[in-house]
């Protein structure tokens, strides 16, 4: 392994030491016992099913290849989303958070049982389970947590500090220890490609016993007279009615449909002439940046005259810029003449690029996170974030299907622009951001409600 890899990953890794050693009382939020109690549970169970995301994510391709068409499996993965996220959503507000994150450890579980069978119909059911559960892991866990913790009348603030922890842990540390024991499990000892599933299900079974044990049960609407469509119907005014929620959907979509894409483009875009390099060094060298940008997260979250929304913009603009270096380096930087062997120039000034759009994925989730819990309304938080995923994950699937249709630079150059027009749309929301919440929504979820009384 060349030293260039060794440079980036001691260099980051002493960034991130020295800011979260180096912390003042300005970059410390002072909180309560029980609040730093309610945090670490929620830590733990957040890191045990990041643990499973990171541990299935890195190995579902090594186990799926010789099985399965791959594409296919794929676009299922992120098509199930589309059609089952609003509907399971509206259930968690509707029947209950906890209960909600509960039928994800099961049916998760479930879906790492199905990856022992050879048989394609098992493995596609297994799927269907997979995309169930993925629905209900982005949005009935950060829904009960914004719930939970203003019901145990938790200041505000604080709220941003188990967001930019739970970044920094499961996102980061918990993503390279998972890899770390993944390998373990299938080169050192033996155990084959399907062992990370088996041991995520005991992480899952693990987090499903602290959730049943020490989690208390909240709701968005749990009104006996409201259905599933008047919740689709809610959510969907909720978000026309208000700019604010319209252009944070719009935000969230542009730059994880963009951070998505770049899960696929980054392989081949540092080894562009079969290049021999460390995937799985990268990787870890990747949720390294990103755990820097949950530190940075961290200290701009707990300065009050620091605005989310005015911060996000300068990051925007900065992983637009950064995913820009492929098309610059495509045209200023002479290819190598020999293939294979290490990674060229190139590489190494795209990898560096790389790093900083990382860094910005690490500011930008707990900062998505906060501003969340500010502007989507509580009824219907779970049906909201669900609504927010469908343009992403039918984007993705697009790209997926046509990745080989278009050049690099341009799938590059088209998530540069995204992202450079979601720092417009931020732009925006920071100008409205201190207008008071539209109550229309709601106004005309009752009002339909009430028409069929009175007719």
């Amino acid at each position: 392994m060349e030293i260039f890899y060794y440079m980036v990953f001691g260099a980051l890794a002493a960034v991130v030491a020295g800011l979260e050693l180096s912390k003042s009382n300005k970059d410390r939020i002072n909180t309560s016992s029980a609040f730093n109690s309610f945090k670490n549970n929620y830590l733990l169970v957040y890191s045990l099913m990041m643990g499973r995301v990171h541990m299935c994510t890195t190995f579902t391709v090594l186990m799926v290849l010789g099985k399965v068409k791959l594409g296919s499996y794929l676009l299922l993965d992120l098509g199930l989303p589309c059609c089952f996220g609003t509907i399971v959503g509206s259930l968690a507000d509707k029947q209950g958070r906890k209960r909600a994150c509960v039928t994800y450890c099961i049916t998760y579980i479930l879906s790492c049982v199905t990856k022992h069978s050879p048989q394609y119909k098992v493995l596609m059911i297994g799927r269907v389970l997979g995309g169930i559960a993925t629905s209900l892991l982005f949005s009935a866990f950060e829904s009960w947590l914004v719930a939970e913790h203003f019901k145990r009348g938790f200041d505000p603030q604080w709220l941003s500090l188990t967001f930019s922890k739970a970044i920094f842990l499961g996102n980061g540390l918990v993503a390279i220890l998972s890899g770390l024991f993944g390998n373990t499990l299938v080169d050192s000892l033996n155990l084959g490609p399907v062992s990370p599933f088996d041991a995520a299900a005991v992480f899952l079974a693990i987090g499903m016993a602290i959730i049943l044990s020490s989690w208390t049960e909240n709701y968005g609407d749990p009104s006996e007279n409201k259905n599933l469509l008047t919740q689709f119907k809610g959510a969907a005014v909720a978000i026309a009615s208000d700019e604010k929620i319209a252009l944070l959907g719009a935000i969230q979509s542009l730059f994880e449909g963009s951070m998505y894409t770049f899960v696929f483009l980054w392989t081949p875009a540092l080894s562009p002439n079969d290049e021999d390099i460390p995937h799985g060094f990268i990787f870890a060298t990747f949720m390294l940046a990103s755990m820097l940008g949950s530190s940075i997260a961290a200290r701009l979250l707990a300065r009050n005259a620091v605005k989310v929304e005015s911060y996000m913009q300068i990051v925007f603009v900065i992983s637009s810029a950064s995913l820009l270096l492929p098309i610059l380096t495509n045209f200023f930087v002479p290819p190598p003449v020999v293939k294979g062997g290490g990674i060229s120039f190139a590489g190494c000034l795209q990898l560096l690029g790389f790093c900083a759009f990382e860094a910005c994925v690490g500011i930008f989730w707990p900062s998505i996170m906060k501003m969340r819990s500010q502007y989507i309304p509580e009824e219907a938080r779970s049906t909201i974030m669900n609504f927010f995923r469908i343009p992403l994950n039918i984007f993705v699937c697009i790209v997926l299907y046509n990745v080989s249709a278009f050049p690099m630079t341009f799938m590059f150059g088209m998530c540069s622009i995204f992202l450079f027009v979601a720092s417009i749309l931020q732009r925006r929301l920071s100008a409205i951001g201190d207008k008071p919440k539209t109550e229309e929504w709601m106004l005309k979820d009752k009002s339909s409600e009430a028409e069929p009384l009175n007719a």
